[in-house]
């Protein structure tokens, strides 16, 4: 079986779906590996050292999409704007694909994917399970986002994070509020404390308070009387309209206090919840930063532009995306030994094993045969 790495096309990728580590899994279970000339040039792996991990260099895109068996990418497909075709039909028919792929956000890449009959997987819909652990690709990227968020966020305010005595007088530590309490947030909180700041949390799940109050912060708790926004597999899910309201008032109390804020909150399959209006901000302290991780889905606050930074009355509104591109030699890393770990699961013996009894494979598989076979995709095509 020929498993191809491709270079990442999207603007702004960094990241890679193999590092040479990976590669050597992939051979020893007796796959032949096919990495495309400059595919980890950005996240500072050199052909060469693919090469001397077993792989062959292919310069020709279409080449290597010709000969692939298998596909690993970062992102889901995009349009080649210099071979002016959609990265989708260059996949040979009857071809298997796997990237980090929103299928409910990207229905155009699905389509052709499914018009192609390529058998297609996510590792967005890898389930949370104990067995699927390692091969959790979100939870990889988005505690590298959490890291980051609040690095960048102490390098937009105008003030110190942590508690400082000095001969000039005390410097107060700087007030973090962290909406989301999942990998992202929880990564944040421990990342703003060790800067010294002090770290408040926020999350519609009340069984995460223990996780949050072991890394030093207080959680911020809307009283309620059923589990409200716990939804399956840990993830959260929309709440009731009472609940909302309740949220927001204490959101609004807290904000306005608060220097920095990060917000997390992501529901699958759905935009992001909107947990910060016009009005919220407005009475924010100059000179305060929201970083809004939930950016690319719409975001958390309603001033966010996927991809800029703007300021609205002195508050900076970050809403930079693929921050775990930003560290693309761990984030490569990371992302690569995740889609080694669910292909040599899949493919024990270096071919494909589409075994739909098994709850990672056909959790993750959302097209197969022409088909969409994912409900969750399915219902987004709908609407």
């Amino acid at each position: 079986m020929i498993v191809a790495i491709p270079k990442e096309i999207a603007p702004g990728e960094t990241r890679v779906a193999a590092i040479p580590a990976t590669v050597k899994e992939l051979i020893k279970i007796g796959m032949e590996v096919i990495v495309e000339t400059g595919a980890g040039e950005k996240s500072f792996f050199a052909d060469e050292v693919f090469k001397e991990a077993g792989a062959t260099i292919e310069k020709d895109t279409k080449k290597l999409y010709e000969k692939a068996d298998l596909v690993l990418k970062v992102n889901h497909p995009i349009y080649n704007e210099q071979l002016r075709t959609h990265e989708a039909d260059l996949l040979k028919n009857g071809a298997a694909f796997v990237s980090l792929f929103q299928t409910t956000r990207e229905q155009e890449a699905v389509e052709k994917l499914t018009k192609n009959k390529i058998t297609a997987f996510s590792m967005h819909l890898i389930p949370r399970t104990t067995l699927a652990q390692k091969m959790d690709a979100l939870s990889s990227q988005a505690n590298i986002a959490g890291y980051k968020a609040v690095l960048i966020a102490a390098a937009h305010l105008g003030k110190y994070m942590p508690l400082l005595m000095t001969a000039a007088g005390t410097i107060p530590p700087a007030k973090v509020l962290i909406l989301g309490a999942g990998v992202a947030g929880l990564q944040a909180i421990a990342t703003a404390k060790r800067l010294g700041a002090q770290v408040e949390a926020f999350d519609v799940r009340p069984a995460v308070k223990e996780e949050v109050e072991s890394l030093g912060a207080k959680f911020v708790e809307v009283e309620a009387d059923s589990d409200d926004g716990v939804g399956e597999g840990g993830y959260a899910k929309e709440t009731s309209e009472e609940y909302k309201k309740k949220q927001q008032v204490l959101i609004k109390e807290r904000i306005g206090k608060s220097d920095i804020v990060i917000t997390t909150a992501l529901i699958p399959g759905k935009p992001a919840p909107l947990l910060i209006p016009k009005d919220m901000v407005d009475g924010m302290i100059p000179g305060s930063v929201i970083i809004d991780l939930a950016a690319e889905n719409g975001g958390n606050c309603e001033l966010t532009k996927a991809g800029e930074i703007v300021k609205h009355n002195e508050v900076i509104v970050d809403g930079t995306l693929n921050l775990p591109g930003s560290m693309p030699i761990h984030a490569s890393q990371l992302y690569a030994k995740n889609i080694t770990s669910f292909i040599t699961y899949m493919c024990p013996e270096g071919k494909l094993n589409l075994d739909m009894e098994d709850e990672i494979i056909s959790g993750a598989l959302f097209a197969h045969n022409g088909e969409i076979v994912n409900e969750m995709t399915k219902e987004a095509f709908k609407n």
